[in-house]
């Protein structure tokens, strides 16, 4: 058993070694101030968002962008709440229909539902009466960078992708909760970037995710998972890569940074992880089942290292090495990747994360084996 904890931490070393060696393969990508040609479709579906939604509207409505070029779609998914008034309060609209047009572009329609998946079904619904070729998906909580359509504008003209992946992190780190929480997401996120750097994309996040409308519709849309209620990134990205993985790009740009909130509770984080991982089981990528279990086994040697020390079978030094050696590579990870995302100080809360975070993981992972999951308060099965 020593012997397999060992080995699972030298190949937990490689793996993640080379995620930073890809990280840093990716260029960052420098706007040149070109004179902006693409037209973008906003796609935001919500529910149930009231808290979340002026502070969107707010940062759409400060974008740098001209507003000829981008229209905004908001697709109302049976909220249940006064998410459609605040809403239209904040455009100055008083039609009471459901459904509003409004002379700059901004719309907000219904939901078709067709499927066992609200969420895709609104971004179908949204790319049905969109009018641009490019489609820019984004989440209701989340706070959009005020040249985020500059930044994507000019990677279409000077990389001409179909699909391009752009970074995501959360924003208030008022307590170690919260801290927890980016940290994990900063992970995901140079896992992210660190794939695209060695040329095998297996994440993205679609709170900040971009792709032409006529592929979309050429690869059949969500067509293939739609029994799934999440992964309408996932899945989407490997349609994309199988298609063509040239034309696939990561958008490394400070400028392009979208930041949503963290969970508020223990059993909300539970219940987003049990989605996460209820996609992520399902992905037919070869090298993001590789980098999942070898992230998987890493923290599972990390717990079986006390008992192993316990039971005389490994000894205390050798237990010490082998989780320095996996905090150290952990650790140069997130601090490339919170110097991307300017958030170097969140290192702060590392040493304790680092500790709770295998044991939180393996728990996860018991978890989904047998249990579904609440989103937006409707359960779903695995």
């Amino acid at each position: 058993m020593s012997t397999l904890v060992i080995t699972i931490i030298i190949i937990y070393l490689l793996g993640i070694g080379s995620m930073i060696y890809g990280f840093d393969k990716v260029d960052y990508f420098k706007i040149q101030d070109l004179k902006a040609k693409t037209k973008f479709s906003l796609v935001i579906p919500f529910r149930n968002e009231v808290e979340n939604l002026p502070k969107l509207l707010t940062s759409i409505s400060q974008l740098n962008y001209s507003k000829s070029l981008f229209e905004v779609i908001l697709v109302d998914d049976e909220s249940e709440d006064d998410s459609i008034s605040v809403i239209k309060k904040s455009l100055g609209v008083k039609s009471s229909k459901k459904d509003v047009h409004r002379n700059d572009n901004i719309k907000i329609i219904q939901n078709k539902r067709t499927s066992n998946s609200p969420k895709k079904d609104a971004i179908t619904s949204a790319i049905v009466i969109s009018k641009s070729d490019w489609i820019i998906t984004t989440d209701a909580d989340c706070v959009l960078p005020k040249y985020l359509l500059d930044v994507f504008d000019e990677c279409i003209q000077t990389k001409n992708p179909n699909c391009i992946v752009a970074p995501v992190t959360y924003r208030n780190s008022n307590s170690f909760f919260n801290r927890f929480q980016i940290l994990d997401i900063l992970s995901l996120q140079g896992a992210t970037i660190g794939g695209f750097g060695l040329k095998k994309p297996f994440l993205c996040n679609g709170a900040n995710f971009a792709y032409r409308k006529s592929t979309f519709l050429n690869l059949n849309g969500f067509e293939g998972n739609l029994n799934i209620a999440s992964g309408d990134d996932i899945f989407l990205l490997e349609k994309f890569i199988k298609e063509d993985i040239k034309k696939v790009s990561y958008l490394k740009s400070e400028k392009a940074i979208v930041a949503t909130n963290p969970v508020n509770t223990g059993t909300e984080l539970i219940q987003q992880r049990l989605r996460w991982a209820s996609k992520t089981s399902r992905s037919t990528n070869a090298f993001s089942k590789i980098i999942g279990s070898i992230i998987l086994l890493g923290n599972l040697a990390s717990i079986l290292l006390i008992p192993l020390v316990i039971f005389g079978y490994l000894t205390s030094k050798i237990a010490i090495a082998l989780f320095v050696i996996k905090f150290s590579i952990d650790f140069l990870l997130l601090f490339k990747t919170s110097r991307f995302f300017k958030q170097e100080t969140l290192l702060i809360s590392y040493i304790s994360s680092s500790i709770i975070y295998p044991f939180f993981s393996i728990y996860i992972v018991i978890l989904s084996l047998f249990k579904s999951y609440e989103w937006k308060g409707r359960t779903f099965k695995k």
